[in-house]
């Protein structure tokens, strides 16, 4: 008796709003991360066209200086820790339990915690642009002594990184806790798929980054109101200091930005080839490799600051030696692609544009690691395009191969081939005219961060803009594809859903049951 009452509470599933305020669920809440981080995207990518609109052509347009830099730091921060980061959690959230042939995460409450942390965060720092004195104006790096001289938008903005942190930290735990202690019998380390790879080592260089991170702002918000001077150059501080701490955090959140992605297309390229991934066990030991360097490597983004030649000499080659590991996981790719039965849906296309994009991106980083070279790039567009090129193509594009290639798994209904096209080479199109004139821009020596520029840069940043609104309103094709999928307009997924791919989560229906793996698969 008692055993039929369990497996009727067990197939149950919550109905109305206290179903997504209180769920435990993996699948609920990797779906709230998911739909939190379109929305930070869109948000995000308004800032971004304000941004362009102002730069269309020379002299102050619509918005003035102070707030045109409030958008450029609050545009920065929406989308690396509002959008890009959450983004990949959901993905971990959803997948990672059904990869390794776990009921659930590990410690679901704790994710629920690590959710609902968000919303709260990104309202805060939105809130801050309203408050006297505006929003941060020191660029996502909160350098001080901009940052020390701040209104209270920078107190606001403070708190929402130590909430965000702390969102990070516990995901962190709980994903490292998941992949360590609930894998199916056979699972062994070396028959995880990729993207699990990729998320346990992401996890682990969280919980190194961030808490510096958090120790860093903690500094500087005694330095604004408790009458230290870490930073505070008229009491004996140094700014420079404060760059050291952020860019030991923030380099290795770039990885910490890219690996989930190299693991989607480590995921998706075998499908669409029909071949199994070439060099797993490189693949491995490359993302381990990039995630030991990513901490070693900060000051390249201090070159100009003063370093002794031998600090410089150092991380120019600790630089250059990130590009072996990364050029292991490029050749690998191509290798699964080489004579492979290629087909080219929607998350294949993603997937190639991504990898031949972040390799424009890695290239142009190898260019910035040369230090007398890197004396000229300096705070030019050179940086914006890079930046966008590994971030955008890299991260971005990752996370949209990732969503058509499990949506239909997720929905149990196929998306719209047609707009996903669509969306792909909109996004494409426009993504390149908005980043690749930047690089000239960059080069004739165009400053970043400035509302107003020299008349002879007026053509590109013109086209830059163009491809920028491109670009962002094509992303309304992606809910459109997203909501007809949930909504069941397209034919119905099997539980296979691609030719024969690998992996548990391709054993389950589509969608899956709100209870999987209740006893765990056998791994041959």
């Amino acid at each position: 008796m008692t055993s039929t009452v369990a497996d009727h509470h067990h197939d149950e599933v919550p109905k109305g709003i206290s179903r997504w305020l209180f769920t435990t669920n993996h699948k609920d809440i990797g779906t709230l991360y998911l739909w939190f981080a379109f929305i930070m995207f869109l948000v995000g990518g308004a800032m971004s066209l304000i941004i362009r609109a102002e730069l269309f052509q020379p002299g102050l347009q619509i918005i003035n200086p102070h707030f045109f830099n409030q958008m450029t730091t609050v545009h920065a921060l929406v989308m690396v820790f509002g959008a890009v980061m959450p983004g990949f959690v959901g993905f971990a959230n959803w997948q990672i339990p059904m990869m390794i042939g776990a009921p659930d995460m590990a410690l679901p409450r704790l994710n629920n915690w690590s959710f609902w942390l968000l919303p709260f965060a990104a309202a805060l720092l939105i809130i801050s642009l309203f408050v006297p004195g505006g929003g941060p104006a020191a660029g996502w790096t909160l350098y001080p002594p901009l940052t020390i001289q701040g209104g209270m938008g920078v107190d606001f903005t403070i708190f929402t990184v130590h909430l965000l942190g702390m969102s990070s930290i516990l995901g962190s735990i709980n994903i490292i806790a998941t992949i360590l202690n609930m894998r199916a019998p056979g699972m062994t380390l070396m028959k995880m798929p990729l993207f699990v790879w990729t998320w346990l080592i992401t996890a682990f260089l969280l919980l190194a980054a961030i808490p510096v991170f958090a120790g860093a702002v903690t500094m500087l918000l005694t330095d604004r109101h408790f009458g230290t001077a870490f930073f505070d150059p008229a009491g004996g501080g140094d700014p420079v200091l404060f760059q050291h701490i952020f860019w030991f955090f923030g380099h290795p959140e770039v990885y910490i930005l890219i690996l989930p992605a190299f693991g989607v297309i480590s995921q998706v390229i075998p499908t669409f080839a029909r071949k199994p991934l070439f060099g797993y066990t490189s693949m491995v030991f490359a993302s381990v490799g990039i995630a030991f360097l990513s901490f070693i490597v900060w000051a390249h983004h201090m070159y100009t600051v003063g370093m002794p030649l031998s600090g410089e000499l150092f991380f120019m080659y600790a630089t250059m030696l990130i590009a072996i590991p990364t050029g292991v996981k490029i050749f690998n790719w191509l290798a699964t692609m080489w004579r492979g039965s290629m087909t080219f849906e929607t998350p294949m296309l993603y997937a190639i544009a991504c990898v031949a994009l972040f390799t424009v991106g890695g290239l142009t980083g190898l260019t910035m690691s040369i230090t007398p070279a890197d004396f000229q790039y300096h705070d030019t567009y050179y940086i914006v395009a890079h930046f966008h090129y590994t971030i955008f193509a890299g991260s971005v594009l990752g996370m949209l191969a990732g969503t058509y290639y499990w949506l239909p798994k997720w929905t149990g209904y196929m998306y719209d081939e047609r707009l996903g096209k669509w969306h792909f080479w909109l996004t494409i199109i426009g993504f390149n005219l908005t980043f690749f004139p930047q690089h000239f821009l960059g080069l004739a020596g165009m400053p970043r961060r400035i509302p107003d520029y020299a008349l002879q840069f007026t053509e590109f940043n013109m086209v830059s803009t163009v491809g920028s609104f491109i670009m962002g309103f094509a992303q309304l094709i992606l809910l459109l594809v997203v909501v007809k999928a949930i909504r069941g307009s397209g034919a119905r997924a099997t539980s296979e859903v691609w030719d024969n791919p690998e992996g548990l989560e391709w054993t389950l229906p589509s969608p899956p049951p709100y209870h999987t793996f209740a006893t765990a698969p056998e791994v041959k």
